[in-house]
């Protein structure tokens, strides 16, 4: 592992990730400017959310250490891609892009187009089923001499560098974006898949920490490297540590925001059936037999 001195020193510009922090930034800049002269508070929490804990995170991956020493290291590579998939996109989310640009977008041809371009993958990417699916076949890329090329070839990393994240957003912007109300038993079963991405998850860590041989298939660095380089065996069992450890601690947030979207869910259920007549109780119940029946 790297001194301190040397992670928090390092840094480097990258110009694809600055590509998209510039469009990111400016594009949300722009819907606050748009909703204040609208009349419309946004809160400044989310503001700063979307600025700090999203971009700002984004840019500290993308420029500082991790960034300058992901062709060279698997674990800064690994934790580089985890952290875009999982921390910055949860970042971004908090700051509401998709309410924001609804706000800010007056009806017309421009927001129909987008609005149209947009919900066949929210719609996908809010099944439940997907995320799971999604993280682990990017995580399993760890597993293959993808990781080794991808890391090694500056237009691919490139790429990921801007694709990652994007994708993240989708698995996350459902979740928090969604306004309609959802029944207990919709949300038990999210509660299922996302015990399932709790599992999935951590596979393509345990197996990085555990195996005793070499996944990416990258040859050895060359010339003169510092002390505190590791060997690539030690190299690829930090990158499992790292990965399972964020993508697992990643996953804790949205089992709480089920947890709390099911009790404000079984609470108003209740209280609709509490509001109910004897009466009106008789006939759900015989109308509920009878589709059983």
């Amino acid at each position: 592992m790297p001194p301190w001195n040397v992670f928090l020193g390092t840094w480097t510009l990258d110009l694809w990730a600055l590509a998209l922090i510039l469009v990111a930034g400016g594009l949300y800049a722009w819907g606050l400017v748009r909703v204040s002269r609208a009349g419309v508070r946004w809160p400044a929490w989310r503001s700063a959310a979307f600025f700090l804990l999203g971009l700002g995170l984004y840019a500290f991956v993308n420029f500082g250490f991790l960034g300058t020493y992901s062709p060279q290291l698997r674990w800064a590579f690994s934790v580089r891609i985890a952290m875009m998939l999982f921390v910055v996109p949860a970042g971004l989310a908090l700051g509401l892009p998709v309410s924001l640009a609804r706000l800010a977008m007056r009806r017309g041809r421009l927001r129909a187009l987008i609005a149209a371009a947009s919900r066949r993958p929210m719609k996908l990417f809010a099944n439940s089923a997907v995320a799971p699916v999604v993280g682990l076949v990017v995580l399993s890329m760890m597993l293959t001499p993808l990781a080794g090329i991808s890391r090694l070839s500056p237009v691919l990393e490139g790429l990921l560098t801007i694709a990652i994240p994007l994708l993240g957003l989708l698995m996350v912007l459902p979740m928090v974006e969604e306004k309609t109300r959802v029944s207990t038993a919709l949300i038990m079963l999210q509660f299922v898949f996302a015990f399932i991405e709790l599992l999935a998850d951590a596979a393509p860590g345990l197996v990085m920490r555990l195996s005793p041989n070499i996944f990416d298939g990258a040859a050895a660095l060359s010339g003169t490297l510092p002390g505190w380089f590791p060997d690539a065996l030690r190299d690829q069992q930090l990158g499992g540590d790292f990965l399972w450890f964020i993508a697992e601690i990643m996953d804790l947030p949205v089992m709480m925001l089920l947890f709390v979207r099911f009790s404000k869910s079984d609470k108003g259920e209740r209280k609709i059936l509490d509001e109910l007549t004897d009466e009106q109780m008789d006939e759900l119940n015989a109308a509920h037999l009878h589709q059983r029946g």
